[in-house]
């Protein structure tokens, strides 16, 4: 769906490269993750995919055509959620879903059933100005899926929400994939990447030097090894063992047959681990 091939950007009267000679590609009902800090050239991308900016070098390939020669009927096929709310604050949440549906000739979904899927159909008929930015958050983020569109870009979808709206969220982007969609996905949270995505790629001062699946990236960095908690009555005991054989490892064998093991942990990286190992830098 998505085809990126040594593409590079710089800002007018900027002597910095936003974005040096990146290559990826994006299959049809894939997420994919865009990790990095702010400032790492992730947004500076999405805007370029989409159009926003243009005067780029290399190549930007979406349904098989190239970004710069596509034609208005583009924004009928893609939707686009950025991660601050850009809403109509004098109409109600209704109001803002019928107008923007009007934009686009595709077939669209009703308001009411898309305020539902965030939580949102009670607050219908209320007026916008007077939502929270978790509400605004959510309404934006259905705005994007109006004309139900082809692939998604979603800029930072569950920042600033608590855990049970970015839960829902979570569970809407999943249910887009399960339809079909192919979802760009830009975020420095990287416990919603390990959720989400199905591969992940690492922009780094405007470069991206690792892409891959997470978890394999997670056990590739990784330790080779387990840690296990014990019961031992008022206190859990926790040691570290190799992973190779540790089930004949004489005390866990004990431990278990005693019915004291309360926990099993493998020790592989986190997302977040293998970005600093790569930059030396935290999130």
């Amino acid at each position: 769906m998505i085809k990126i091939n040594n593409l590079n950007y710089t800002y007018p009267r900027s002597k910095k490269h936003a974005v040096v000679d990146i290559s990826f590609e994006i299959k049809k009902g894939e997420i994919f993750g865009f990790l990095g800090p702010s400032g790492a050239g992730k947004t500076t991308t999405q805007r370029l995919l989409i159009g926003l900016l243009r005067n780029y070098t290399g190549s930007i390939e979406i349904f098989d055509t190239e970004r710069s020669k596509q034609k208005s009927q583009f924004f009928e096929r893609i939707g686009v959620a950025f991660d601050f709310p850009n809403l109509y604050l004098k109409l109600t949440a209704k109001e803002n879903l019928d107008l923007i549906g009007s934009y686009y000739k595709n077939k669209r979904y009703e308001a009411e059933e898309l305020l539902d899927i965030v939580n949102l159909l009670p607050e219908a008929n209320k007026k916008v100005d007077g939502f929270s930015k978790g509400m605004k958050m959510r309404l934006n983020f259905v705005r994007a899926l109006m004309h139900d569109p082809e692939v998604l870009f979603f800029d930072e979808p569950s920042s600033g929400l608590d855990p049970v709206n970015a839960k829902i969220i979570k569970d809407a982007i999943l249910r887009l994939k399960s339809e079909g969609k192919t979802i760009f996905l830009t975020t420095h949270n990287m416990h919603v990447a390990t959720e989400l995505c199905d591969r992940v790629g690492f922009m780094i001062n405007g470069q991206l030097p690792v892409i891959g699946n997470p978890i394999d990236l997670m056990v590739a960095h990784g330790e080779d090894r387990i840690e296990i908690g014990y019961d031992m009555g008022d206190t859990l005991e926790t040691k570290i063992i190799p992973f190779k054989g540790f089930n004949e490892d004489p005390y866990f064998r004990e431990m278990m047959m005693a019915d004291k093991v309360k926990r099993i942990h493998s020790m592989e990286a986190t997302l977040e681990d293998i970005f600093i190992k790569l930059t030396g830098n935290r999130l």
